[in-house]
């Protein structure tokens, strides 16, 4: 099976380039499955239910959130009638959503998508180390592949989950940063790891908002309103593929920008595609 997860989508920038874009990479790639991180869709901060909806028709099977979850008021709703449509599991009891979905891919087998928050300079309810094992149990016995999408501001977080992880589930994520990591790989257990898959959205930027308003607030420490960048677009992700067990045998990082081609040895990309080498097991 493979699996595409196109990492945070950020702004009008971003949600047209999934529109555009996405079903044209899950045919190039041949894409069994894919997972897309929605959380700054609606103008860089939160979602809305349009947007939602417009990221499952181009094709993502479960869409995910993280800190700005509840950003967009319209979505509380939304979320708890969703299946597909999925917040970080820790973000308290008795709140809209669920932190679990399970969808099948193209062949129809299920996959679960499991949604977390890390709790390192981010305020969270809930530690993701005190419900991690029961989430995944109960993830696991849904579905053979899982895949979690660790929304978490610290490398060393990030790198502690993938192994605890390892060889329990298929694959695990970090998203949040906006800054893809160089460091796709597959564990010894079987698991496939990335610090952060990256943001889909505009790169000039600072992570996604116009340069020149991000720095005036660094520089004077006063407010000032953030409004979504437009240039050098790009999407980004991650490509993993996994076995019937749900075993990960390689993990690529994804980009696909409007400039350039670079080829890998096992997939014809889209014009303006990179995949980076693929990490396999040894």
């Amino acid at each position: 099976m493979k699996i595409l997860f196109v990492a945070d989508v950020f702004g009008p920038a971003g949600s047209g380039a999934v529109r555009d874009r996405l079903p044209l990479l899950r045919d190039e790639l041949r894409i069994d499955f894919c997972v897309v991180n929605g959380e700054n869709a609606a103008a860089g901060r939160g979602i809305t239910p349009k947007l939602a909806d417009r990221l499952l028709n181009a094709g993502a099977d479960v869409v995910t959130l993280g800190n700005h979850t509840w950003a967009r008021s319209e979505i509380w709703p939304y979320l708890d009638t969703s299946e597909r449509v999925i917040r970080p599991a820790n973000l308290g009891a008795g709140r809209p959503g669920r932190g679990l979905a399970v969808a099948p891919a193209a062949d129809g087998t299920p996959v679960a998508v499991l949604n977390l928050m890390g709790w390192l300079f981010l305020d969270v309810p809930v530690a993701p180390f005190e419900l991690l094992d029961d989430v995944v149990d109960e993830a696991r016995r849904q579905a053979p592949v899982v895949i979690v999408d660790f929304h978490a501001e610290a490398t060393s977080e990030k790198i502690a989950v993938s192994r605890i992880l390892d060889g329990r589930v298929t694959a695990v994520i970090g998203t949040h940063t906006h800054v893809q990591t160089n460091d796709a790989r597959v564990l010894p257990g079987g698991t496939a790891a990335i610090t952060d898959a990256g943001m889909t959205g505009p790169h000039d930027s600072v992570i996604g908002v116009e340069a020149d308003l991000a720095i005036r607030r660094m520089r004077t420490g006063l407010p000032v309103r953030f409004e979504p960048a437009t240039g050098d677009v790009r999407v980004e992700g991650v490509v993993v593929e996994c076995d019937a067990d749900g075993r990960a045998t390689s993990c690529q990082a994804l980009r696909v920008t409007p400039r350039r081609t670079i080829t890998s040895r096992s997939v014809r990309p889209l014009s303006g595609t990179v995949l980076l080498a693929a990490a396999r097991p040894t």
